[in-house]
């Protein structure tokens, strides 16, 4: 007698082959019934045998389609409604939204064999893809997951590949972005101006151009690249001069992982990240060679490395390249560039040509960022190839939109048990990056169909993001420490619910007395915190200015250490350093003049790379601070550190390292040892003090998040000094350690405060 079963599955199971594998897993059980997409994932109805009904839901998790992910799948029984077959519906409107889009994903090995097989019909075609390949996110308007709601909805198929598209036994069937040159995309190559040259093989021609020294726009997945070929040492200096940006690292594209080993070294964790479907930036370190131009990462033993991901970039990088510098389409600070015209008018006076194609981006998405530290991928910008898969949360939450930060920005919307923490927006120092902020949340806001019960910012009351959910009125909002924001990301990650040790060590945070925050141990649940811990204040003299300027940290240092009087001596680390300008930085901490007082770790790191002789001024965020832990020599020699206790809260002394740090500068001790002993004695001091506030609180659990976690050196070697005291250390790995996880940890603190309520 037969049997029917309504199945229900929840996860990335929408535009990834889902459907057709549904088809023919049940054909292969001689089931009838039905297959759909709904606004909460996949609905099934399947009919038959009890066996056969068994074996079915037994196979469908194990053998699902390579780029599904699934969450959840429902069952219940149903009456038998003698089905006669079994039929692909199509996709279900509805209110509720709750299925996950698939990222985008690199282009696959049997497109990339079909690519360059002379006998296929999209040979060379620079928009091949599948249901395991190609993009998602980016041309996606709204859910279900269907063609006419896609940037694709412009192009009509041809016949030859409609066939595909409806075929459910076809590997592009309901392949959204399927095309072929006779009906889809495509690239043609524009000057400097953005007028169309009329060339025939437009990538081979820009290929071409690129090893005469050209800078190139090339039209991506996510927005625009600026090409240049690496190896060529005026081009790179010319892109960053034009593009303005000094001396960040550059971004490389090769061929395969043999080429990058050319100039890199690549150990099993890199490599495997590299070839994944989701193609980030890795960062690995140098080989020493002159392959690629020292402009490339200058004052940096690493390389930012990738794969190509798209069509057109293996067809790019089908010509003798060693490796292209592909640097995000923008001038420094700007959002990425998405639309053609727009890329005209912004990236003009930077690009000699134009590689343009005709799919719209609906959306923006720069790479992601990944190292491995500690035996583990760690993300610094989590972007393409990873958003918009949820950080699943331990719970259902109410809903709540987090805006985030101001630096490396991102936003976050929660819904039951998912958070959905959107791709990098970056720095909210203009309009541009704020009117993209805006953009996310209504992209987000739809694609989910959500209305928040609350709206989440930064306690700053000068953030953007502070003055934008300030001056609405549709939403109550809830201002959250940057701190408490921090720990509970990592919490959040981890499906931590009870009082933790936060340990926060980053820049610049908001503190709740107006002080600027950087260094804290935190008592914290999901709810509230207390500060139990922090470095003792020094004065920022010239307020922000001081972050780009790391010789005024030096300065304040310096004077806290041990007043005006060092300044008196003739000291060969501060012959360079305006005698004039350090009496003006003086006055100004004297009488409390835009001299902010901060307890930042990153300003500790920043004074330290000054007065070694590194780094007076810096040319891009945490420059000083990566270049001291670059320089390191490792030791098993510290300094002397303090910490005491002053009421509730433990006070650790950075004048006293400071001290120990000037002294062996003046001695002649070089900066790779000054910089090893300074990072040994950071994780001895932070060991000892969460040690005696755990003991003291009676917790064993250490939550670490905040920027300064993005130095290995310190993130590995605390990890296991913390462990070897018997603690257990949570670290961030879904979400980067920077301020891009504050979104996450703001929503989730405000999804339980709703609780409360």
């Amino acid at each position: 007698m037969a049997q029917r079963l309504r199945v229900h599955v929840q996860g990335i199971v929408q535009g990834v082959g889902f459907r057709p594998f549904i088809y023919q897993l049940a054909h292969r059980n001689r089931l009838k019934g039905y297959v759909a997409n709904t606004p909460k994932g996949v609905e099934i109805e399947v009919e038959g045998g009890q066996e056969a009904l068994h074996h079915f839901l037994q196979e469908l998790p194990k053998t699902a389609p390579p780029l599904a992910t699934i969450t959840q799948i429902d069952s219940e029984e149903l009456p038998a409604a003698h089905y006669s077959t079994f039929e692909i519906r199509s996709s279900e409107e509805g209110q509720e939204r709750a299925a996950l889009i698939s990222p985008d994903t690199a282009t696959c090995s049997d497109c990339l064999r079909e690519l360059f097989d002379q006998h296929d019909r999209r040979y060379l075609y620079p928009f091949i893809n599948c249901t395991n390949c190609g993009p998602r996110y980016t041309i996606i308007n709204d859910i279900p997951y269907d063609r006419p709601k896609t940037s694709m909805a412009a192009f009509t198929m041809c016949n030859e590949c409609s066939r595909e598209y409806y075929d459910p036994m076809d590997r592009r069937f309901h392949a959204q972005p399927n095309a072929c040159w006779a009906c889809g995309p495509h690239v043609w190559l524009a000057d400097g101006e953005g007028k169309d040259l009329g060339i025939k093989e437009p990538i081979s021609e820009a290929a071409s151009l690129l090893s005469q020294g050209a800078i190139l726009a090339v039209k991506g997945l996510g927005g625009f690249h600026l090409a240049v070929d690496a190896t060529q040492r005026e081009a790179v200096k010319r892109l960053r001069l034009r593009k303005g940006r000094e001396e960040k690292p550059l971004a490389l594209m090769s061929s395969s992982l043999e080429q990058i080993e050319t100039y890199a070294f690549l150990g099993e964790d890199e490599r495997q990240l590299l070839i994944s479907a989701k193609r980030p930036i890795v960062i690995v370190p140098k080989r020493p060679s002159d392959i690629i131009a020292p402009e490339v990462a200058p004052r940096n033993r690493s390389f930012g490395v990738m794969l190509p991901y798209t069509p057109l970039h293996h067809l790019l990088l089908s010509h003798p390249f060693v490796a292209l510098v592909m640097t995000s389409g923008n001038m420094s600070e700007e959002p990425i560039a998405i639309d053609n015209q727009e890329a005209v008018k912004r990236l003009g006076t930077i690009a000699d040509y134009f590689l343009f194609h005709d799919r719209d981006i609906i959306l923006r998405s720069d790479d992601s960022l990944l190292r491995i530290a500690g035996g583990r991928p760690r993300q610094i910008r989590r972007s393409r190839g990873y958003v918009p898969v949820p950080i699943f949360l331990r719970k259902s939450v109410p809903t709540v939109l987090a805006l985030g930060g101001e630096l490396k920005s991102t936003i976050c919307l929660t819904t039951e048990n998912r958070a959905f923490v959107g791709q990098h927006i970056g720095d909210l120092e203009n309009l541009e990056t704020l009117e993209f902020l805006e953009q996310s949340v209504d992209h987000l806001q739809r694609i989910l169909e959500l209305r928040p019960r609350l709206l989440v910012h930064d306690l700053h009351p000068d953030y953007l993001t502070t003055q934008l959910a300030e001056a609405q009125e549709e939403f109550p909002t809830l201002a959250v420490q940057h701190h408490h924001a921090h720990v509970v990301s990592c919490m959040a990650e981890h499906g931590l619910q009870s009082t933790v040790l936060g340990l926060t060590l980053d820049g610049t945070g908001y503190g709740e007395d107006g002080t600027v925050w950087g260094g804290e141990i935190l008592l914290a649940d999901e709810k509230s915190y207390e500060r139990v811990a922090h470095f003792e204040y020094v004065p920022m003299p010239g307020g922000a200015k001081a972050i780009k300027e790391p010789w005024r940290m030096a300065v304040a240092y310096l004077w806290a250490t041990f007043g005006e009087e060092i300044f008196q001596d003739d000291l060969l680390s501060l012959r360079n350093w305006d005698c004039n300008q350090i009496e003006v930085l003086l006055q100004m901490m004297q009488r409390k003049v835009n001299s902010p007082l901060t307890s930042s770790c990153g300003r500790l790191f920043d004074g330290v790379a000054a007065i070694i002789g590194l780094r007076d001024r810096i040319a891009y965020e945490g420059q000083a601070a990566i270049e001291l832990e670059q320089c390191l020599k490792p030791t098993t020699e510290r300094y002397q550190y303090e910490f005491r206790e002053v009421g509730r809260k433990l006070l650790l002394s950075p004048t006293t390292i400071f001290r120990q740090v000037y002294e062996d500068t003046v001695s002649g001790v070089e900066p790779p040892v000054i910089s090893g002993k300074f990072h040994q004695t950071m994780v001895e001091m932070f060991a000892e003090a969460s040690l005696h506030l755990c003991k003291h609180y009676g917790i064993n659990r250490i939550v670490c998040s905040g920027g300064v976690f993005q130095n290995v050196f310190l993130l590995e070697n605390l990890e296991v000094r913390l462990g070897d005291l018997g603690l257990e250390v949570y670290t961030p790995e879904l979400i980067p350690a920077n301020d891009a996880c504050i979104s996450l940890g703001q929503a989730v603190i405000g999804a339980m405060r709703l609780e409360d309520q």
